[in-house]
């Protein structure tokens, strides 16, 4: 299969409409929009001049196109600070022909070609309530912040029968974009702190990312 990749965008719940707009007029099937909410710090947010935002999260599947994420950049204004983050996690494979076509119209993307990862993306899912136990042990190591999702968890049954602990059905997804030399400290703060043994009993993975846009006020902060 040529190159395909997840298309993840966090910006702000009033952008929300505009790139959606802005995905199906280039020719984005499905898009995605979940609800959500910064994690970042008092100090960051002055640090950036933000206000705390509700945030959203869009997902949507396209072909593999570096040129798409730089011409997201430039119409969404992705490189202000505040307007949004735009990030690619490579699709291995689609079920079936019939799905293949209607999420890409049987596009040719780019070339798949070895990418070298700059950036991982950090997944956490954890008890609602759990942000502030999560994201205090991933700045300790290093994170600068995350957006947060709510969601309804289901096979808790199974969780407890096979683990031995009982995990409530109401979870937060919690996203944090790192530089790839912080993953593994980060993620193992997040294990220690708030594992499945702590009151937060989070489950945490990590997904490559590909393309990114609009982390530039990341960059300025660690320089």
């Amino acid at each position: 299969m040529q190159g395909v990749d997840l298309f993840i965008t966090i910006t702000d719940r009033t952008r929300a409409d505009q790139f959606a707009a802005w995905y199906r007029a280039h020719s984005v099937t499905l898009v995605l929009t979940a609800l959500g909410r910064g994690t970042a710090t008092t100090e960051v947010l002055d640090f950036l001049g933000l206000e705390a935002t509700e945030k959203a999260v869009l997902f949507c599947v396209a072909p593999r196109s570096a040129h798409m994420v730089r011409q997201a950049a430039r119409d969404l204004w992705l490189d202000v600070p505040g307007q949004g983050v735009l990030m690619t996690v490579p699709v291995n494979s689609i079920g079936g022909a019939t799905a293949k076509e209607y999420l890409l119209h049987q596009q040719e993307g780019e070339d798949a070609m070895e990418r070298a990862a700059t950036h991982d993306l950090i997944v956490v899912i954890a008890n609602q309530g759990s942000t502030d136990l999560v994201m205090d042990a991933a700045r300790e190591a290093g994170a600068t912040g995350g957006t947060v999702v709510h969601a309804k968890g289901t096979g808790t049954e199974l969780v407890q029968r096979f683990f031995g602990v009982s995990i409530a059905s109401e979870q937060e997804m919690i996203f944090i974009l790192t530089r790839s030399e912080t993953k593994k400290p980060i993620m193992k703060a997040i294990m220690a702190k708030a594992g499945i043994q702590s009151d937060a009993q989070a489950l945490v993975f990590s997904l490559p990312v590909g393309d990114i846009a609009g982390l530039r006020e990341l960059d300025q902060e660690e320089n």
